[in-house]
């Protein structure tokens, strides 16, 4: 798969060539870091070896999929806790709840009437 960017050839070949042992894997920084980590060497070889005539310098990141995968199981478990924290506090009856206001001086407790 050929590269989209300039920038991405570029990132691509100093990661092969930290695979390769030509550079230190510790001087990689952002996307060739990621690169490094997740790509054999043949997919860095296919990525670098694009020629970059008529290629953007640049081309806007899109999430790769382990991150979306990510995000998205935070927020299904963030989407759980919401739901369990409602039900919980709907189980406690109104008479035995104290609200908790906060004023510019400082929080304090509100007893219901």
């Amino acid at each position: 798969m050929p590269a989209k960017s300039k920038a991405q050839q570029k990132a691509a070949g100093a990661a092969l060539a930290a695979k390769r042992g030509d550079a230190k894997p510790s001087a990689l920084k952002g996307a060739s870091k990621q690169m490094y980590k997740s790509m054999s060497e043949k997919q860095l070889d296919d990525f670098a070896s694009t020629k970059r005539k008529g290629k953007p310098d640049y081309v806007e990141d899109r999430p790769i999929p382990a991150q979306k995968a990510k995000r998205k199981k935070a927020a299904k478990k963030a989407a759980v806790t919401r739901a369990k924290n409602a039900k919980d506090r709907e189980d406690v009856p109104l008479d035995n709840r104290r609200a908790a206001s906060v004023s510019r001086h400082g929080p304090s407790i509100v007893s219901p009437r």
